[in-house]
């Protein structure tokens, strides 16, 4: 049994790799609401989409986000009454966010409306918020607190970020399905996937009965590095560590979750910082990580899956 903490796309590319490699039953997929958000009186997940989309198969791999084959006619209608537009709602996708708020409003669960629209598109394994709860992350910038979609999409990022809020996580809870998931009897590891640690997987973090697991954990975490060669593959991880003063690197990813990790995946770009990562205590397995195919998704699950059993079975 494998849970993989995950959000954005290169989290949702992990995701459908390990979903290749891990029979049913062998996999549990938690996923960041931080970037949660009720927009047009429509309750938006988009990481939870993200992922859903990418394991259904029905992602648009170009655009990284949304639907394929993904018409606009509603936007434009939108658009032509005077109202906001800023954030793209596809025809296809629309009808996800309205099932999901009906649902909602009908008392289920987020977990359980997720549960529903998995398994409507098709999604064998279980794709979990990490909360029921509202968690939202709040961006601290130069020009003020900024609410992360505003930071992401309204602003595209531009403000130079001093730090981060997640409002109400202090309070929330994991979903009942991912705090039985980190108890299950056969659980092996937990893997991080190459998601934006500030975005996606700090407010996953953030959830106090999260914390103490890590904290009392007895199963190997093992993070999959989202910066190769000093860069970040996809989104504004690598601006927004320059931002904090923190390095561009694998080196800068493991600071930020220091004793949490205790094995690291790293492209061969980086095989260069393996020695230091060994100083901090860490075990490495150094393999391409670039995914641009389904045949590098499936190849990284594999090795990162490999990693983590041996890391589970050298354990004292």
């Amino acid at each position: 049994m494998i849970v993989a903490l995950a959000g954005g796309v290169g989290g949702a590319r992990l995701a459908w790799g390990l979903a290749q490699v891990l029979d049913e039953g062998r996999l549990a997929i938690a996923v960041n609401t931080g970037d949660d958000f009720e927009h047009l009186g429509l309750a938006i997940s988009p990481d939870l989409d993200t992922v859903m989309y990418t394991l259904a198969g029905c992602a648009d791999r170009e655009r990284g986000w949304g639907r394929a084959d993904e018409t606009w006619r509603f936007l434009e209608a939108l658009g032509a009454l005077g109202a906001p537009t800023w954030f793209a709602l596809g025809d296809r996708d629309l009808a996800v966010h309205v099932e999901r708020t009906r649902r909602l409003h009908a008392g289920q669960s987020l977990q359980e409306v997720t549960a529903h629209l998995c398994q409507a598109l098709g999604v064998r394994h279980p794709v979990l918020p990490a909360s029921n709860e509202p968690v939202r992350t709040i961006v601290h910038t130069g020009a003020g607190e900024l609410a992360f979609q505003d930071y992401f999409v309204q602003q595209r990022c531009a403000p130079a970020v001093t730090g981060f809020r997640y409002d109400g996580a202090e309070h929330a809870r994991p979903a009942p399905a991912l705090a039985a998931a980190l108890e299950h009897s056969e659980l092996e590891a937990v893997v991080l996937c190459p998601s934006n640690p500030y975005l996606s997987i700090g407010p996953i973090l953030a959830l106090p009965s999260i914390a103490a697991w890590f904290a009392r954990r007895r199963v190997p975490v093992v993070a999959v590095s989202p910066i190769i060669g000093g860069a970040a593959v996809k989104g504004p991880a690598a601006k927004i560590m320059r931002e904090l003063g923190a390095p561009v690197s694998v080196l800068g990813v493991c600071d930020y979750y220091g004793a949490l990790v205790d094995g690291w995946v790293i492209d061969e770009a980086d095989a260069g910082h393996a020695g230091a990562l060994r100083e901090r205590g860490k075990r490495v397995l150094v393999t391409p990580t670039l995914m641009t195919t389904d045949e590098d998704r499936s190849a990284l699950a594999r090795a990162t899956v490999s990693f983590a059993r041996t890391l589970y079975h050298s354990a004292p």
